[in-house]
């Protein structure tokens, strides 16, 4: 099996190289090898590779500077996806791909359902949905993984940030009105896999066919991001470290280029029931990740 990983330089796309590599001869590129916005160079190659999957965790993420900088994320948010989906029509081959819950609004009192109302409220999230529906609209055989609040042991995030003003910062005051479940990259990665060893056992083409479509890939639980910081902090304190103290406040104190959905939890049931997976409740993904980096 020859799989097309798109995006390897990303935190999940990092994990994928690792997590994938059982299954098949994958071929990862990054930015250095592929130009997302040059849409020949992606069809070149989808044609070159002739992979059996392709696996996309290339994104524009830059939540605030998607405000500016609109352009760049729409071109590699939904037309490099679009252009990858109608490839993987064109040549019949499986793609998955990662979306977020910045696709929703946020004003609900549940966790969101795939196929709950979506609005989301900035550029980035607008982007991503746009990708979701060229992907849709393609025909392809696909599977569109949302997920939430990605954090891993590299790169740039929430818990690598929150690791490092805990120590060099004497307090912090972190949101705590913006609710979401913390998800480890990693835990995206192995699950992603799973569903891949799974279309290894069965009848390729009618296992796509019949399960393409949107799946809630996040942790168990919900929390804040204060709730987040506050467990990094506990967790570093257990390994003996002295962290700043921690204190709460407000998105509408916080104010940022770019608006938050305030309530971004998603249920998760379908994955579970259509693939047997279901991700640890976050607060103890936490704690295994910062255990790697002691």
């Amino acid at each position: 099996m020859v799989i097309l990983l798109i995006g390897k330089q990303g935190q999940v796309g990092y994990e994928l190289q690792r997590s994938l590599a059982t299954l098949g001869d994958v071929i990862a590129t990054g930015r250095d090898e592929l130009d997302l916005t040059d849409c020949a160079a992606i069809e070149a190659l989808v044609s070159s590779v002739k992979p059996n999957l392709i696996v996309n965790t290339a994104a524009y993420t830059a939540v605030d500077k998607a405000e500016s900088e609109q352009d760049l994320a729409y071109a590699i948010n939904a037309d490099a996806v679009g252009v990858l989906a109608n490839q993987a029509k064109q040549y019949v081959i499986p793609l998955i791909h990662y979306s977020t819950d910045y696709v929703f609004n946020g004003q609900s009192e549940q966790a969101w359902q795939e196929d709950g109302t979506l609005g989301p409220i900035n550029v980035y999230g607008e982007s991503k949905l746009a990708g979701e529906q060229a992907i849709q609209q393609s025909g392809c055989q696909h599977l569109i993984l949302r997920t939430s609040w990605v954090y891993g042991t590299r790169g740039q995030n929430f818990l690598l940030t929150m690791r490092r003003l805990a120590k060099d910062k004497d307090s912090l005051s972190v949101v705590a009105d913006q609710i979401g479940a913390p998800t480890w990259s990693r835990h995206i990665a192995d699950a992603t896999a799973h569903i891949v060893a799974q279309s290894l056992k069965a009848e390729s083409s009618a296992f796509w066919s019949s399960h393409s479509g949107v799946y809630h890939l996040a942790a168990s639980g919900e929390g804040s991001w204060y709730d987040f910081a506050a467990q990094i902090f506990d967790d570093l304190s257990e390994q003996g470290i002295s962290v700043a103290t921690l204190s709460q406040t407000t998105t509408e104190a916080y104010p940022t280029p770019a608006k938050r959905p305030l309530y971004s939890a998603m249920n998760t049931d379908k994955l579970f029931t259509t693939f047997g997976i279901r991700l640890p409740e976050w607060k103890h993904s936490v704690a295994l990740a910062l255990a790697e980096l002691k």
